[in-house]
């Protein structure tokens, strides 16, 4: 029965979302998008893949910070979501955004260079 976790998964996506946007005042916290919530068939645990808007050190310092107000939005999830016992939440940065970024950057780059050669001709 693998539609529980996901159903508990989406619904998580959507309060994190709220939580992370609206609750939490740490100044640390970037502009945080949460991309999937894959929660374990025995939903005890939750991992939270985010991207965050910035470079290197901001993605880091979000990191710190969401996992200092851990226990806080744990709680919170707690009281939105009716499970007998909120998820283990584990947060790690969503790469497959870079990744798809990255592509299109060489795409974008192989196209430049065949139009340059099309007018060196």
């Amino acid at each position: 029965m693998k539609l529980r976790p996901t159903r508990v998964g989406e619904q998580m996506k959507k309060e994190l979302g709220e939580i992370i946007s609206r609750k939490i005042k740490d100044p640390r916290i970037g502009f945080v998008t949460v991309t999937d919530v894959q929660v374990t068939g025995d939903l005890q645990q939750a991992k939270v893949f985010i991207s965050v808007l910035g470079d290197e050190e901001q993605r880091q310092n979000t990191l710190k910070g969401l996992a200092k107000a851990k226990g806080f939005i744990r709680s919170e999830i707690g009281q939105r979501i009716r499970l007998r016992k909120t998820p283990e939440i584990i947060f790690e940065f969503d790469e497959s955004i870079d990744y798809g970024n990255r592509i299109e950057s060489l795409l974008h780059e192989i196209q430049k260079e065949k139009n340059d050669e099309q007018d060196e001709q």
